[in-house]
């Protein structure tokens, strides 16, 4: 009998583990998958035979991918830390970030997209961040970080097009999860921010996970399901 899985790609990160964690104990799957470098087999973002092979692995299980969270990310590349300014630009730095938040969430849109069904309700969600967001840039800085973010907003934007011609009762969405205390953010939280736990995180996640519509599909929203300005 098939059953029905969660899939959290990033599950060696703190939310992603919290993720993992969160759904386990409250999600209502059958199995949750976790993902990752460490996984078997191993899910390296940067290597697309990884991640096609890992989403092979998934298709011959023959069950419902009913939920795919990526909880990939990065902001500080190889110890560069977000540019204040554009002398700061370094275009390593830059394509490292392109590299891991957007082109890698794209492949495993490529890959694990096809994996949810045609014809019922399922989600996938990717971790974006508020300041991936043009119209509410109002401080500058952190070029590269924004960018790749705003990259992975269009992509999902995309992809939601195309996937809804195939399965129109799935839902392809980007989550702000707001600031959560993780080795990601350590450093950079600025004060009087509500830094949250990655439990807590992870938790609301999964509510809103569960509660989207396959109408609010291509959006993105914060972690209480508010819509968040391209």
């Amino acid at each position: 009998m098939a059953q029905d899985l969660a899939v959290v790609v990033g599950a060696g990160g703190g939310i992603g583990a919290a993720l993992v964690q969160a759904l386990s104990r409250e999600g209502g799957f059958d199995e949750v998958v976790g993902l990752g470098r460490a996984s078997d087999p191993p899910l390296d973002l940067l290597d697309e035979e990884t991640v096609e092979a890992c989403a092979n692995r998934l298709r011959a299980r023959g069950d419902a991918c009913r939920l795919i969270l990526d909880a990939t990310g990065v902001l500080s590349v190889e110890g560069s830390r977000p540019e204040k300014s554009l002398r700061e630009l370094d275009p390593a730095a830059m394509a490292r970030n392109f590299a891991i938040n957007a082109i890698g969430p794209a492949l495993l849109m490529k890959h694990f997209l096809p994996l949810l069904p045609p014809t019922e309700r399922c989600v996938f969600a990717t971790l974006s961040a508020r300041v991936g967001s043009i119209g509410d840039n109002r401080l500058g800085g952190w070029y590269s970080y924004r960018a790749s973010k705003a990259a992975l907003n269009q992509l999902v934007r995309t992809a939601s097009v195309e996937l809804r011609r195939r399965a129109p009762e799935a839902i392809c969405v980007a989550l702000h999860p707001g600031t959560v205390h993780t080795s990601l953010s350590d450093g950079f939280a600025k004060t009087g921010l509500d830094v949250q736990s990655a439990e807590l995180a992870a938790s609301r996640l999964v509510s809103l996970a569960g509660r989207l519509t396959p109408e609010q599909s291509g959006g993105f929203y914060d972690q209480f399901g508010k819509t968040i300005p391209w």
